[in-house]
């Protein structure tokens, strides 16, 4: 999509290049191609992740970027494949592109299936659900009326883990409650009064110590308390 008009410029079932390890010069393709938009070079060019419902899920600002149309890949007289040279942004989580395939499939997201992945895996993760988070304009918290979320400690031993089930435990699968302890201060200070986080349950905290290190958890317990979230250790 042109980031400036809103125009599409290519909508495709898959893309590759575009989520890699490195920064590189390799083209971005689009594959299984639906509508080709217009030709012209885009500086401000968008791609936008959409589910099975084609209902944005995800954004990233691509920047300038342009089609070669020479190297389009065809079946007859239909278009395929487009290769574009993308020559400012792309993303360097190459497993984002398999999680996001994940949640557009329209397959409900599972609570923790993320856990049972390596730990590369469980941070394309958290990516994927900041990115779709603040793609779709979601307010930072979307709790009961009682306002409490249950930790399992024994879910995670990663610092990123930590976050994906705690957006997980207040907002339900793919869900986001910070990706970092600043991110994780502005979702507190951010929430609204009726649906704020008043009460944590973390259970397996002693787990949770061992796993993140002490200055880390005692920092997110002065974070709880200093927003008036009562952190409940089992």
């Amino acid at each position: 999509m042109d980031g400036a008009t809103r125009d599409v410029i290519v909508s495709a079932e898959h893309v590759s290049g575009f989520f890699v390890d490195e920064e590189d010069e390799t083209e971005v393709v689009f594959r299984g191609v639906h509508q080709m938009g217009v030709t012209r070079k885009s500086e401000e060019g968008l791609l936008e992740v959409r589910d099975h419902r084609q209902e944005k899920i995800g954004e990233y600002y691509a920047g300038r970027v342009v089609r070669n149309d020479a190297a389009a890949e065809q079946s007859g007289n239909v278009v395929i494949g487009v290769p574009f040279r993308v020559f400012s942004n792309r993303c360097e989580v190459p497993q984002a592109d398999e999680i996001w395939r994940r949640w557009a499939s329209g397959v409900p997201l599972e609570p923790g299936e993320w856990s049972l992945r390596s730990v590369s895996y469980v941070e394309a993760w958290l990516h994927v659900v900041q990115n779709s988070w603040f793609s779709s304009w979601r307010a930072a918290a979307c709790l009961g009326v009682d306002g409490t979320a249950r930790l399992d400690g024994a879910q995670f031993s990663t610092r990123a883990g930590f976050y994906c089930a705690l957006g997980e435990a207040v907002n339900g699968p793919g869900g986001y409650f910070g990706s970092n302890l600043d991110a994780l201060v502005d979702c507190l200070r951010s929430s609204d009064a009726e649906q704020r986080l008043k009460r944590l349950e973390w259970r397996d905290f002693v787990q949770s110590e061992r796993a993140l290190g002490d200055g880390f958890m005692k920092t997110v317990a002065e974070i709880m308390r200093e927003y008036s979230v009562d952190l409940v250790k089992r």
